[in-house]
């Protein structure tokens, strides 16, 4: 029996909203996580960048997993596929990490190279590393490509391509290096493996390009503002409106560049700004920002995607 997978659509890398204390604000996360999935979302990724995995200690994480799959079976999105981050400097506490996530309704695991030791991160290490916990997961596994947050480590697609053939519970794949040529070959060399594979881009910069070099979706920050954009292109993209697709990613394009600039904290401030919920707080060093500190430059062509977002 092959492992299962995630399903090819759009998934929103969660916000985690605080209280001003730097408590968790689990009502305005809640409320984040049903608009979500009232956008047609296919899935929630938790605990990754946009989540700030580091600033949660293992209890919180596993009562955000746990509160936000209680949430959605309550609305009725039973299907709606949960990916966890799990990864941490050594095998065991990623491991540690994976069985809590499991035990609180996690579907998968998306696990970072380590990178606290940086310079002794080669090849081989990063690639046994990975293996052995794959190897030993109780979750299907997906490698988490981000030379941005692991001190600029960046898996090649040599070795995606090696872990995803040598080792069955790996089944997918999260590329926020923005590299579409590295995506194409993992694509096109996995495609015929038996096992299935998802292979994902991780901005919404490259959402179209991606899904023309066989990409099973799309894991983005600026899905937190508009899911249902990101979804209607992926509909336009399947439907072969490729002009349509074309028009949607432009705007998509402008806004995702313009998100970029104000970081994980401007990303909530947006949401508040737009859609009345939470806060642009984070824990620091994160700080606080507010959506009249942000540009009208900024501003513009995020605003444009969420008119577009409320037409839908």
């Amino acid at each position: 029996m092959s492992l299962p997978i995630p399903r090819k659509g759009v998934y929103t890398p969660l916000v985690t909203f605080f209280n001003e204390d730097e408590s968790i604000d689990l009502p305005s996360t809640l409320t984040h996580a049903k608009r979500m999935a009232d956008g047609g979302v296919t899935g929630l990724v938790l605990q990754g960048s946009n989540g700030e995995a580091p600033h949660l200690d293992h209890n919180e994480r596993k009562t955000l997993v746990r509160a936000i799959r209680d949430h959605l079976n309550q609305l009725n999105y039973i299907d709606i596929q949960l990916i966890v981050g799990c990864g941490a400097p050594s095998v065991r506490e990623t491991l540690l990490h994976i069985a809590e996530a499991k035990e609180s309704g996690a579907d998968f695991a998306l696990v970072l190279p380590p990178s606290y030791w940086a310079a002794a991160m080669n090849v081989p290490v990063i690639e046994g590393f990975l293996h052995n916990v794959a190897t030993e997961s109780p979750l299907p596994v997906l490698i988490y490509n981000f030379p941005g947050v692991t001190s600029g480590i960046d898996i090649s697609s040599d070795s995606i391509i090696r872990l995803a053939t040598t080792t069955p519970n790996i089944v997918g794949c999260k590329l926020t290096c923005g590299n579409v040529g590295k995506l194409q070959r993992i694509t096109s060399t996995l495609a015929q493996r038996p096992r299935g594979f998802s292979a994902f881009g991780g901005k919404s910069d490259f959402f179209l390009p991606a899904l023309v070099t066989g990409s099973h979706g799309i894991i983005a920050a600026l899905a937190n503002i508009a899911p249902r954009v990101h979804v209607k292109l992926l509909q336009l993209y399947e439907e072969g409106d490729l002009k349509g697709a074309q028009a949607l990613q432009a705007k998509l394009s402008d806004a995702d560049w313009a998100l970029g600039k104000v970081g994980v904290v401007g990303v909530k401030a947006v949401i508040q700004r737009y859609f009345g919920y939470g806060t642009g707080r984070g824990r620091r060093p994160l700080g606080v920002a507010t959506a009249e500190g942000i540009s009208e430059e900024v501003l513009g062509p995020i605003g444009e995607v969420v008119r577009l977002e409320k037409e839908l």
